[in-house]
């Protein structure tokens, strides 16, 4: 009986080294990605000033983060901030103050800091800023954040001579087609290196996009991947007619359809198309989070963008499609969801 009791002592022993030992290789992950960001991603060097933003639902990887930056630069902050309630919401004023002093900033936060005048401001200023919106433990290890920073800068910077030649786009998908023109350059820079003053990058990162022409959009399109923090269990349909947003079709009850009510509020005709890209990482992979899932390899998205609501927030809300053709005038970018490195 004795010997049984031991037995069972000595499983609950292993299973419990077996669980503390995962946990200790799992941080070890963290720490290693959070090297990654601060030596490869920012190149943080020893004299300059870094401040990871933070809040509560994303403290972990902040604190991974600060660790990693302090052990470059002795000139590294984090400051903690309430969780903001949407994406493009702005920070409180002295998180704002804060931002425009750095050489850098990593902002993992829950909603997204991009869009917001902080993060503008800061940048004109010279802070160069990564954003990590949404970021938890499994996304800052796993998929996006593994890719080779280095080669995906290359394999960006190689698309350029193929885009500068096209300016009108063309989506097809499941007898849906979706056209449009871009509005100024393609933009090369969300490659994971944000090495210059001013310059700013999502993390993971791994996306080459462009402004749209919001008059020129007509048609529809299949999003199957995600909208925003939803990965789609079955299609919808967005229509368009000469820019206009006519329809949204197939969203059911529940969180999708609660974020597609949030943006249409005011009415569908105060949204725009205002943002096309396509996916570039290879390590990429759909997870409800479009942080990561607009930089899947083969997979292409839109950006829709309301016109300020009634709390003067501008709402943004990102589809993605993952099984699409994307055409560049004549030239196939992607075939049916596959990436045509020629």
């Amino acid at each position: 009986m004795n010997n049984q009791r031991g037995d069972r002592g000595v499983m609950v022993d292993e299973q419990d080294l077996g669980s503390v030992a995962a946990e200790a290789a799992e941080k070890e992950r963290m720490r290693n990605s959070a090297r990654t960001v601060i030596d490869t991603c920012m190149q943080l060097r020893s004299h300059e000033n870094l401040l990871i933003v933070t809040d509560p639902h994303t403290a972990e990887i902040g604190q991974v983060l600060y660790e990693a930056g302090s052990q470059v630069s002795d000139r590294a902050l984090m400051v903690m901030m309430p969780s903001t309630h949407r994406h493009g919401q702005e920070p409180p004023n002295p998180v704002a103050d804060m931002m425009r002093r750095q050489h850098v900033v990593i902002a993992a936060t829950r909603y997204s800091l991009t869009h917001t005048r902080a993060r503008l401001i800061a940048s004109k200023d010279g802070a160069r800023i990564a954003t990590m919106p949404g970021v938890n433990r499994a996304m800052f290890i796993e998929g996006g954040m593994t890719a080779d920073f280095d080669t995906l800068q290359t394999s960006i910077a190689t698309m350029g001579k193929i885009l500068r030649r096209h300016r009108s786009v063309t989506i097809e998908g499941n007898g849906t087609e979706l056209s449009f023109d871009i509005s100024g350059r393609w933009n090369l820079e969300d490659n994971g290196i944000c090495n210059r003053p001013g310059q700013v990058t999502n993390l993971p990162a791994g996306k080459i996009f462009s402004q749209v022409k919001s008059d020129t959009v007509t048609g529809s399109i299949e999003i199957d991947g995600a909208w925003d923090s939803v990965a789609l269990k079955s299609p919808i349909s967005i229509i368009f007619d000469q820019g206009r947003l006519i329809g949204i079709e197939g969203p059911e009850d529940g969180q999708l359809k609660e974020q597609i009510d949030d943006l249409t509020e005011d009415g569908m005709d105060s949204i725009q198309l205002v943002e096309f890209g396509f996916g570039m990482n290879p390590q990429a992979r759909i997870t409800g989070n479009a942080l990561e899932d607009e930089k899947v390899l083969g997979s292409c998205y839109i950006v829709l963008k309301q016109a300020k609501n009634r709390q003067g927030i501008e709402l943004r809300s990102t589809a993605v499609a993952t099984k699409s053709t994307v055409r560049l005038g004549e030239q196939c970018l992607i075939d049916s969801g596959k990436f045509q490195s020629n």
